[in-house]
């Protein structure tokens, strides 16, 4: 049976034929309106799950970022503290070279002048023994010069 008297070929279905694809139809609609919110539920989980990864990387980075800004602020900061200590010790090290100069000089000083001084006295000693022994030297040379014993002359404290 045709649900139109006239013949207009496949447009004119068997209410048979009708009957299945109405069957069809109505499982097909059941199956995607049960299925499919479910299929764009797990689609939008999916997509926060996506997207709240994407988020949660990026605020990862952004920490990390300000962690790495305040290393590199911290050492920069411990490399000039650094800088500082280095040339403070430099500083002390000059100021210890120039006491320690300044020390050795002044014992250099009295080492020198302690030694002009017994250079001095020994220097007035000798003088002093070799006048005492100059007339002495003298006949003593004259001897042999002449070739005779000549006596010294005496000496008179005045």
């Amino acid at each position: 049976m045709e649900l139109i008297p006239y013949p207009i070929g496949p447009l004119n279905p068997k209410v048979q034929d009708l009957g299945y694809a109405l069957a069809l139809f109505a499982f097909i609609y059941v199956f995607v309106a049960r299925v499919l919110p479910r299929m764009n539920r797990a689609l939008e989980l999916r997509d926060d799950a996506i997207n709240g990864a994407k988020e949660r990387a990026e605020a990862v980075r952004a920490r990390a970022e300000s962690e790495r800004l305040g290393a590199e602020a911290l050492l920069a900061e411990a490399r000039h503290e650094a800088a500082r200590i280095r040339q403070q010790a430099l500083e002390q090290g000059s100021a210890l070279i120039a006491e320690a100069r300044a020390e050795g000089q002044r014992e250099r000083d009295a080492v020198v002048a302690d030694g002009r001084a017994r250079i001095e006295s020994e220097c007035a000693a000798a003088d002093a023994e070799l006048r005492m022994s100059v007339s002495e030297l003298a006949s003593e040379l004259a001897s042999r010069i002449v070739g005779e014993r000549i006596a010294a002359p005496v000496e008179q404290s005045n």
